[in-house]
Formats: structure tokens, sequence, C-alpha cells
């Protein structure tokens, strides 16, 4: 019987290299492994991945963390959603929350009554059933209850947190757990004639061996790319916004609490969109845009415009195309985060993405034969799991309204089949179509085609078995209901303050 890997050796810090290390010491140290990570303090990591979606708290527990404790120390805030801003011609906002809407009449999804009423006349729309779309909106947060008395007390939350303190976080966190770091460059990869890597050298003269290496080195893709020549898969057609510049601020002098929203607000521009996200100690400020349509110089120009406060750091410009690694796992070798594929950061997905990558290494876990079975399974799963999120991005693109040029071509783009499928099957009926590896699931969907006016033109039947009265009182208590337990939350800003400032 062959026995595991030993020797696993991680290429790059930052919060991915971080991230595999804190979760391969901690859940695999029945194995004894070898974990080794290489990090140079010469080359700098992204930083900017400050927005998250729920699934950071469970990343979080696996390790045996208390959220608040990293929250503390990274000078975090609470996430409720991300609220959209200009994304049609007509400039209005939606909001997409972590919970679902309403509740459901028995087998009915919630959605298809609210399609009735639409039609006999109650305009409400869609974010007034939502507890978390009006919490955050309103500026206040609180945890969810224990136990939810009824279906719209269910709802989730993320974080908000400085990705290089969340990084030296798990750093100090990993090395407790017998991670040897190394800080050195790595100047050359030696693969053996199986495709296999054999070791990297260092700039330090060392020879560093491994059974197992995982490439975190960024965009680069040192291993992944550089030795192994994985290829690359990219969906620009789609996602045609290939540049970033990132602006911290601080909050303004006149700033109320309400500046520290719980949640990401992403607005968009003409070519392409701003995120705002207020951590404890400053606001993160960015302008993802297609280099088509507007130059490096402009968009940082458009991008300082809207700051609110004192620019506190030189602009962060960063290039990339939105896809992913042909392969994430090529003989030896893992990659994970921007090393494996980077997804515009729209909905917050670069940090999942790692996460996810690691959970299914974990359960992957190669013997020393690395039987291509289980590589062929890591690589089906992720890029499924690539493919459900960029099926999502691009909704938000093609749907939008905007008349300019790069939102027109967006609308005109044929979309991916999967994608085309599940709107086509939503308009006919308002059915929601569930995929393998969704990472999204049937709320957030909803957010998305009541934001953007898409409506299904039948609906289920069994929708109509309640009197249009009985109906409408139902729909004006839960709206009573949510807006009052929403008012009854203290400001974020005070959550903030009573919970997770630094003393």
């Amino acid at each position: 019987m062959q026995t595991l890997v030993k020797k696993v050796v991680i290429v790059g810090g930052g919060t991915a290299g971080w991230m595999a290390a804190a979760s391969l010491a901690h859940q695999l140290a029945h194995l004894n492994l070898q974990i080794t990570l290489v990090e140079s303090s010469d080359i700098g990591t992204v930083g900017v991945g400050e927005a998250t979606v729920p699934a950071i708290r469970d990343y979080i527990a696996s390790l045996g963390l208390d959220i608040f404790d990293v929250m503390r120390a990274t000078q975090g805030t609470a996430k409720l959603g991300i609220e959209y801003v200009g994304w049609s011609s007509e400039g209005q906002r939606f909001f997409h929350p972590f919970a679902a809407y309403g509740v459901p009449a028995g087998q009915t999804a919630f959605h298809h009554m609210w399609h009735r009423l639409r039609e006999l006349g109650d305009d409400a729309p869609m974010a007034a059933y939502n507890l978390c779309t009006q919490l955050a909106l309103s500026g206040r947060f609180m945890l969810p209850p224990p136990k939810p008395r009824a279906a719209f007390e269910a709802y989730d939350w993320a974080i908000h947190f400085d990705a290089g303190l969340f990084g030296r976080y798990l750093r100090k966190f990993a090395t407790q757990h017998g991670v040897r770091r190394i800080d050195a460059k790595v100047l050359g990869v030696e693969v053996k004639a199986d495709g296999h890597i054999e070791n990297v050298r260092l700039d330090s003269g060392l020879l560093l061996e491994g059974d197992l290496f995982i490439d975190c080195s960024g965009f680069r893709g040192l291993l992944i790319q550089g030795a192994l020549r994985s290829g690359y898969q990219s969906w620009k057609q789609w996602l045609p916004c290939d540049r970033a510049v990132a602006l911290p601020c601080g909050f303004a002098p006149s700033a109320s609490a309400d500046a520290m929203t719980p949640y990401t607000r992403a607005t968009a521009l003409a070519a392409g969109w701003s995120w705002r996200i207020p951590l404890q100690h400053r606001i993160g400020n960015g302008y993802v845009y297609s280099s088509d349509h507007v130059s490096d110089d402009g968009a940082e120009a458009v991008l300082r415009t809207r700051v609110e406060g004192e620019i506190l750091a030189d602009a962060n410009r960063l290039r990339f195309t939105s896809g992913h690694a042909t392969e994430m796992w090529k003989g030896n070798c893992v990659a994970l985060g921007l090393a494996a594929g980077f997804l515009e950061p729209l909905e917050s997905t670069s940090i999942v993405l790692v996460q996810t990558g690691i959970e299914k290494l974990i359960r992957l876990f190669p013997q020393a034969g690395f039987n291509s079975v289980i590589r062929d399974e890591f690589n089906r799963s992720t890029r499924l799991e690539y493919e459900r999120i960029r099926d999502f991005l691009i909704l938000h693109y093609w749907a939008s309204g905007r008349p300019e040029p790069m939102w027109r071509a967006c609308q005109m783009a044929e979309l991916p089949e999967p994608l085309r499928h599940k709107i086509d099957v939503f308009r006919a009926h308002g059915h929601l179509v569930r995929y393998e590896w969704e990472s999204f699931q049937d709320p957030s969907w909803l957010s998305m085609y009541a934001g953007f006016g898409i409506s299904a033109t039948c609906r289920d039947p069994s929708a109509d078995r309640v009197e249009f009265a009985q109906l409408l009182d139902i729909a004006k208590r839960l709206r009573i209901d949510i807006t009052a337990i929403a008012g009854q939350a203290k400001s974020h800003a005070s959550f903030v303050e009573s919970q997770l400032t630094v003393r």
C-alpha cells in the first residue's frame, strides 16, 4: 500500500499560501506532514481581497478560531451582502443579500407568491421581504438568532478585513502549528521526466525537495505555468474587465457612523465598476475596468474623484484575465489562489475559491503515487466551480441596461449554454435551475433577476391557491415584521465599537 505524501512545499505566502499552510497543519496534523512555505519579503502580495462571502466563517471555525478574534486582529467589519448602484440605464439600486426572501407557502416558493402579488397590483419590491437587506440598507447589524422563529429570520453574514493583516494572522497560527517558513526567492524549478517537480532552487542556494508542491505564487503561476506549462482558459469574451486600480482612503472628517456600512458597494461606471469596502481603520476603494475602454491613468483619475477621505497609499494597479489554469492540479503540483485562476472580484469569490481548493485537496489528499483519477476529479470539480461563478458574474454584465460601448458589447454576447438555460427556464416558469458545484444558491439568483427586472411569464400554479386578499395580508404582515425586527438592531458602527474594537 502506498503511503501519503509527507513533504509539502508551498511556494508563495499571502492569503492563499497561509490559508493552505494553516489548514494543512491543523486539519492533517495526524499525518505529521513536513510543511515548508517559501515567500520573499522583497515580493509584495496583491493584498486587496478585503471582502468575503459567508463561507469564510466556516474556514475560520475549521481552524478552531473565534471569528471575532480574527476580526479584531484584521480591522474587520461585518458584511450582509452587496449593494449594486447604477447597473441599469435608470440607475436604480438593488441589493444581493446573504438570505432568503419571505416565507414559503407549503411547498410553494415565496418568489412565486411575489410574482402573483406583482401581477395583481402590489408593487412592493422583493427586497422588502428580506431581513438581511433591510438591516444592511439601514446601516444596522445583529447576529442571526440561533433558533429563527420564521424562515425570513434566518440569514447569513460574512466579513470585510485587511487582507495583509489576515495573512500575518494566519502565518502566526501556521508557524505555531509546525509550518517552517523560509524567506527567499525561487530562482528555478527542476522537473523530472515524469512531469513531477523534483525541487525548487532558492536564492540562498538551498534545493528544497518535496513530495507535493502547492503553487500560491499569484498571477505569476511560478510552478503551474512557469515550470509545468498548464495553459490558461480565458473568459475575456464574457468578462471584459482586465485591470483594476485600488486606492485606500480614510473616512471623511464629516462622515457619520453610517459611513461604516455593513455591506460592500459596487457602482457601475462607464468602463467597469468601482468597489467600496469599509474597514475599521479605512475604506478600500477600487475600479475594475476594461483596458479596451479606458486607460490606466484615466481609470485612476476616475477613482480619485470617488474617494471620500484622505488617500492613505499609492495606487495599486493590477492586470488580470478572468479564467483559470487549464489544469489546477498537474503532476505533483496543486495551484491555489491567483495561480489557479482569477474571477474578477465583483462577488468577492477569490478567497472562497482558495478555501474550497484547500477543502478538495484535504479530501483528496494524495498518496505518493499520485493517482491520476484523484487529480482528474480535483480538476473536474474545480473547473465546474469556476464556471458556475463565471456564469453568475456574466449575468451582471449581460443584464445591465447601461448604454456605454463596453456594456453594450456584454449585452450582445452569446451566453454560455448553462446560463442561457437557467435564464430561459426562470422566464418560462419561475423555476430556479441548480447545477453541481453551484456557489450561489436560489436567493442570490433571485436578487439578480429581481434587480435587473428579469421576471417569470408563468409561475407555479400552486401560488394561485391562496386568495389574493389573504396573500396580500400575509405580505403586509411580513413587511411590517421585517421592518420592526430590523429597527430593533443597533447600528453597525455600534456593533464594531462594542464587539470588535481593540482596546
